[in-house]
């Protein structure tokens, strides 16, 4: 499987937010992510950074 697990980077410290993370959609307030069950969870942050091999999505608040 390809998903990605999405964390909130606070400092040094990540807090997991949402498991198997398939699709993520920015809005101009914050991303949307949906999982591979179709829960979804909206959070106003901003992509850190993506590190695919690790299957991580680092989310920074803005």
């Amino acid at each position: 499987m390809c998903e990605a697990n999405a964390y909130l980077r606070n400092g040094d410290k990540e807090e997991l937010i949402l498991e198997a993370v398939d699709k993520v959609r920015p809005f101009d307030d914050g991303l949307l992510l949906e999982d591979i069950y179709g829960r979804r969870k909206f959070i106003r942050a901003k992509i850190k950074e993506l590190a695919l091999v690790d299957h991580k999505i680092i989310l920074e608040r803005e």
